[in-house]
């Protein structure tokens, strides 16, 4: 006797949900709808499809990664603020070429009295000489275009990682302050004593530096001997200002300090107070020395 057998159940090949003329037999791991190849992303374990990671990145927290000091990472790995700085520089160095006016109008000087009595600088009320000053540079000559060439090769050799790290506003407020601590000091020890130079504000990068390399493990040696070349060489060439080098060294080291090394609890408040400390204080301290020499 024979038996007679019945034909295979006829089955559909699964297709693309986005697009049906495609055969396909992956699913998304998120919504389990078949996807093709165009449609496919890879995600943590198999893949999903473009609406389910659209999806995701909408849910996802639209601020960058923190660095591991608390900053938020750049939208970019672009060191926009260092490129910034150095071009503002330049761009100030070519107007003191074009006119001495830029130098003496705006280099840091601290009381300085006319023949006619007027008083001209900080204690004069030109309090915007503390900071004008270090974007200045020695105009003209060799030596003057030694001094610029070299502060912009020290802000581009160690700008672009301590704003990676810090983040733009705590890398540019490090800087400034940095700057301004410098200008503070010779103010303090030699009010009469002029100054141009964005030394001070590189000093305070090279201490940030050394700080937060300790606290990332870096190897210390380069930045140390860095260090000590230039201070050496702040202590033995006549005419250079010890004080811009050595209080913006000192400024820098301190605000990383607390940049660094602040209890993840308090490091909102110690990267934002700290900061503002500081200015309060070298505030200060150009307050009363105005006071004493008026």
């Amino acid at each position: 006797m024979s038996t007679e057998q019945s034909p295979a159940p006829e089955t559909s090949v699964p297709t693309c949900y986005r697009h049906p003329g495609r055969e396909t037999y992956v699913r998304c791991t998120r919504c389990d709808r078949y996807i093709c190849p165009e449609c496919m992303r890879d995600a943590a374990v198999g893949h999903q499809c473009v609406e389910c990671v659209a999806g995701g990145n909408r849910g996802a927290r639209s601020a960058a990664p923190r660095t591991v000091l608390g900053a938020r990472g750049p939208v970019s790995a672009v060191p926009v603020v260092t490129y910034s700085l150095i071009g503002l520089c330049i761009a100030v160095y070519l107007a003191e070429l074009a006119s001495m006016r830029v130098v003496t109008d705006f280099m840091m000087l601290g009381r300085w009295v006319q023949p006619d009595g007027e008083v001209i600088g900080v204690a004069g009320g030109q309090w915007y000489r503390l900071v004008s000053t270090m974007f200045l540079h020695e105009r003209g000559g060799s030596f003057g275009f030694t001094h610029i060439l070299f502060n912009m090769w020290a802000l581009y050799a160690v700008g672009p990682a301590l704003e990676q790290v810090l983040g733009r506003w705590r890398y540019l407020a490090l800087y400034l302050l940095s700057g301004l601590g410098g200008s503070v000091l010779l103010y303090l020890v030699d009010p009469s004593g002029a100054a141009v130079g964005a030394s001070g504000a590189i000093f305070g990068l090279f201490g940030a530096y050394f700080v937060v390399g300790r606290k990332l493990g870096a190897p210390a040696a380069p930045i140390v001997f860095l260090l000590v070349i230039n201070l050496v060489i702040t202590f033995s060439v006549k005419g250079i200002s010890w004080e811009g080098h050595v209080g913006g060294l000192v400024v820098g080291a301190l605000i990383a300090l607390a940049y660094a090394y602040a209890p993840a609890a308090q490091r909102r408040l110690l990267h934002i107070g700290m900061p503002v400390v500081t200015f309060a204080a070298l505030a200060a301290l150009v307050a009363v020395k105005t006071l004493a020499l008026t």
